[in-house]
């Protein structure tokens, strides 16, 4: 009899182990489903296609937004995602002086500002192609800047490159913190001997 009792009492064992473990795989798929739900409520409210958003002041354009996709986040502070890719360019008296393109971007109305990462080019009218992994446009002190690296190639042929990179909206002057660059020098500057 002893026997049968430890036997039975390993079933029970064995039964109760199992019983444990599958509560704790149905609590941890109740707090797995907590957290998609979770994120239902972060997604965006609304998505929109082939997206074009004016900026302009005294009834003159001075900015053009292109996304083919636009996210509108309403979060604590709402923003709108531009996943798909951004195009942003710039007008002087409706003359476009400066196009940046990205492969991601975000708006954060409130801050007046758009986020671009990935990928960033921008051209001015000089014809200096700026490229870097991060631009920030601050659309209320009409600034463009960034922290990461920045490599810039000059219509003549020079590539700067530095960190720090702040400029107007036209990307023309601009300043460049801790450049370093390939220049091209005149071998033959015209002297004679």
């Amino acid at each position: 009899m002893p026997y049968f009792r430890s036997k039975y009492f390993f079933k029970l064992s064995t039964a109760g182990l199992i019983s444990c473990f599958v509560f704790s795989a149905c609590e941890n798929d109740l707090k797995k489903i907590k957290e998609i739900s979770e994120l239902e409520v972060i997604k965006p409210v609304e998505r929109s296609k082939d997206v074009e958003i004016i900026f302009s002041d005294s009834a003159k354009v001075k900015a053009k937004v292109e996304a083919p996709v636009m996210l509108n986040h309403t979060v604590a502070k709402p923003y709108r995602e531009m996943p798909n890719g951004v195009k942003i360019t710039f007008y002087e008296n409706l003359k476009p002086v400066n196009v940046i393109t990205a492969e991601h971007g975000i708006q954060r109305e409130s801050e007046n500002l758009i986020e671009l990462h990935k990928n960033v080019v921008a051209k001015n009218e000089q014809g200096d192609i700026f490229k870097s992994e991060e631009l920030i446009w601050d659309g209320k002190n009409k600034k463009i800047r960034s922290t990461q690296p920045v490599q810039i190639f000059m219509k003549n042929g020079d590539i700067i490159n530095g960190t720090g990179f702040e400029s107007n909206e036209s990307f023309y002057p601009y300043t460049l913190d801790n450049t370093t660059g390939i220049f091209n020098v005149n071998e033959n500057p015209g002297f004679t001997q």
